[in-house]
């Protein structure tokens, strides 16, 4: 198919159509120069148009680029992406030229353009929590790819979360499945008290893939630090290490810059059930797990959390890279369907329906509630887009739940490196190991 072809029916594709595809297709699309907009840093009318600055130009920017650009041009939402910025410029200059948005190599210059009103960060976990931070500082409202920090970086999460309350920003982490209603209808369930007092949780997240050569290509072998690739950003606050084109294009493998399935697949998983359950930090957490399958990367392909509350419960999270089989599931996503169990009752999902499974010994009977709608990466957004207007911070995905959740992935993550139990100190506000 050519790219004027694809270009074509990217944008006589129906709604439905676009969200299956946003997350996977790299469609060539030609666009024209945003429209005019109004640069202002706090926004109250629900018509005006918001300016978004993609810091990040990667695979999975571009599924956000598309989106935005689908609701802007599809379904008329008031936005536009305005800025783009990358390390690497041949990867920005591709969204320069597709969506005629302005380029920028340092965020800070992004930042610092009037007319972004919100960013969308998506570039290694290592920068997350600085370049939401000086989004925040400077006024932008924020959409951050999962993992919201590194799991080294737990005073940077704790710092995050502070920054945010303080400068009355709204924040989204960016674990879509949050759009899924059978979490929201669950969490008034467990409110209601249909499964007594919750007791146990499962959830995990099972997939085939290294993150190596099939994963992550390199866009170009030859490439070389310089005027279009900037090595000294890359790296961040990371040790310093010779330039490396695997550590540059494939950087998922490498434990400096990335945690495996504890921070890149477990907030998928997590976030949920910690929603449902309205818990915040654990009182201790065990980890195991190592590279089982795939020698070749430095994080580990397969991790197993156990995670104690102080509210007396227990969470299990479970996942490896190495098989897909994750016994229960909705709609083959890889990510395992929660199971919440109380002293009352158990409650799941089987398709289109959440399942309650009383316990022994209760007067309870077996019910089943229609979920009301499932995962959608486009309302996700416009639900954002439409707290950024009314400033209403509690959004899908909120930074408190994601504080609460990359902490205790961060825990797992220490202490199966050092071989101890990870605790948290509540009143400090510190991981101990």
């Amino acid at each position: 198919m050519s790219d004027k072809q694809e270009s074509n029916n990217n944008n006589n594709l129906t709604r439905r159509q676009f969200i299956r595809r946003a997350g996977t297709t790299a469609a060539a699309l030609t666009v024209t120069k945003s429209s005019t907009r109004l640069a202002t840093a706090k926004v109250t009318s629900a018509n005006e148009r918001l300016g978004v600055g993609f810091i990040g130009c990667g695979g999975r920017s571009g599924a956000h680029l598309r989106t935005v650009h689908w609701l802007n041009t599809q379904a008329k939402e008031p936005v536009d992406i305005v800025a783009a910025c990358d390390v690497y410029r041949p990867r920005l200059q591709k969204v320069v030229d597709t969506y005629g948005a302005k380029g920028y190599m340092n965020h800070r210059e992004l930042l610092a353009d009037p007319s972004v009103d919100i960013v969308c960060i998506s570039t290694p976990d290592r920068h997350h929590g600085y370049q939401a931070i000086d989004a925040v500082r400077a006024g932008k409202d924020v959409y951050c790819e999962k993992p919201v920090t590194h799991w080294q970086q737990f005073e940077l999460t704790r710092q995050l979360a502070a920054e945010v309350k303080r400068t009355g920003r709204v924040f989204q982490l960016g674990t879509q499945g949050m759009s899924d209603s059978a979490w929201h209808q669950m969490k008034k369930l467990v409110q209601d008290g249909l499964i007594g007092q919750p007791l146990h949780a499962e959830c995990g997240f099972f997939r085939v893939g290294d993150w190596g050569e099939r994963g992550m290509p390199i866009d170009d072998p030859n490439a070389k630090p310089g005027p279009d690739l900037d090595w000294e950003a890359f790296l961040g606050d990371a040790p310093k290490r010779p330039f490396d084109v695997s550590r540059f294009f494939r950087w998922r493998m490498y434990e400096d810059y990335a945690g495996g399935p504890s921070t890149d697949l477990f907030p998928h998983s997590l976030t949920p059930v910690l929603s449902i359950l309205g818990f915040t930090m654990p009182s201790m957490v065990v980890a195991t797990g190592g590279k089982f399958r795939y020698q070749q990367r430095e994080i580990p392909d397969t991790f197993n959390m156990l995670i104690d509350y102080p509210e007396k419960i227990t969470v299990a999270v479970l996942g490896t890279q190495g098989n897909d089989n994750q016994a229960t599931g909705r709609r083959g996503s890889g990510k395992r369907v929660p199971v919440i169990r109380g002293w009352e009752g158990s409650l799941t999902v089987q398709d289109n329906e959440i399942v309650f499974t009383p316990a022994k010994g209760t007067n309870k009977e077996p019910k089943r509630f229609s979920i009301e709608h499932e995962e959608d990466f486009v309302e996700y957004w416009r639900k954002f887009l439409a707290c950024c207007r009314s400033r209403r911070q509690q959004t899908l995905s909120p930074m408190d739940l994601a504080y609460h959740v990359q902490t205790t992935l961060q825990m797992g993550m220490l202490g199966l490196r050092e071989g101890k139990v990870a605790r948290f100190d509540a009143n400090q506000e510190k991981i101990l190991l």
